[in-house]
């Protein structure tokens, strides 16, 4: 029986569903997802990826963009969210077969807890996803572990992503929560907070450069900001608002926007939609992968919150 069976929502549901507050229901093309409402925010987070598609803070407009074009269908990656790229980062050095990204943004995880924290000063709802090593997985990647993606939701989107190393051997891995901003206009954003930083810029085959204050777009931005721990301002003139980002035990920043050409390129993605959306992430890649002796977790987190641009 497969997960998306009435029968098995009804288990999600009796196991985690908090009335009036989640429920586990069917998304699109049937793929099962959690359904959360609080009167400080609304999200989605599909089993599929453990992708966040959606967070709406009280008083705001939705925050992420998730592309109107989106496959949701096994095997296949969302296009929008917060897509988990796990464990290695754009197309695997070794193995140009190997799927872009990692393997784990396209399989279903399993949903582990659902659990709820209100106060006078706050109301979160806390869903955590596993995933972890199998026969698939070892196709492409031959190390043991257990991943796990916990969400909590409220006034504030946190993201945290803990690898734990269950094997015999130290492994190495890149990782990054690839999030997709919804913004007005990109023409019209800026993102402070990296004024000075060393970048490898994509778009100019890998070459270093030096960020010359704010970031903006005018042309396909594709660059990894090296060595950085940074917090982010995502500044939106279109929707008056700023999206604020902090990031933990992440020491890359990932910049991207495919614009026109590269959109053209992209079957689940509208030909206009990259006007709609930037991606700016945290992430462990390239240099700095992190490796993992036996036993032993790392975590890496990220925190949203959205104010007034004025």
């Amino acid at each position: 029986m497969t997960s998306r069976s009435p029968l098995a929502l009804d288990e999600l549901n009796r196991r985690f569903a908090i009335e009036g507050v989640v429920q586990i229901v069917s998304g699109n093309q049937g793929l099962p997802k959690v359904q959360i409402a609080t009167p400080a925010a609304s999200a989605e987070i599909y089993l599929h990826g453990a992708q966040l598609t959606s967070w709406v803070p009280a008083g705001s407009g939705e925050v992420i963009f998730l592309s109107e074009r989106s496959k949701f269908a096994d095997g296949s990656a969302i296009r929008g969210g917060v897509p988990i790229c796990f464990p290695w980062f754009r197309n695997k050095a070794d193995d140009p077969k190997a799927p872009s990204h990692g393997f784990v943004r396209t399989k279903t995880w399993e949903l582990e807890s659902v659990t709820r924290d209100v106060t006078q000063a706050s109301h979160t709802v806390a869903v955590t996803l596993v995933t972890g090593s199998d026969d698939a997985s070892r196709k492409w990647w031959p190390h043991d572990f257990l991943l796990r993606h916990r969400v909590t939701i409220g006034a504030e989107l946190k993201m945290e992503l803990t690898l734990t190393n269950t094997g015999q051997t130290r492994l190495t891995f890149e990782e990054a929560l690839h999030t997709y901003h919804r913004v007005a206009a990109v023409g019209h954003v800026r993102i402070a907070g990296l004024d000075g930083v060393a970048y490898l810029d994509n778009t100019d085959a890998n070459r270093e450069k030096i960020q010359q204050g704010d970031i903006a777009f005018a042309r396909q931005t594709d660059s990894a900001y090296l060595n950085t721990t940074h917090n982010l301002e995502i500044l939106d003139p279109g929707l008056n608002r700023r999206i604020l980002v902090a990031k933990r035990n992440s020491l890359t920043t990932v910049v991207w926007n495919p614009w026109q050409e590269g959109a053209k390129s992209l079957s689940d993605l509208g030909d206009e939609e990259w006007r709609e959306m930037v991606c700016a992430e945290a992430s462990n890649i390239r240099a700095f992968a992190v490796t993992l002796p036996p036993g032993e977790q790392h975590t890496m987190a990220a925190t949203l919150r959205v104010a007034k641009l004025a």
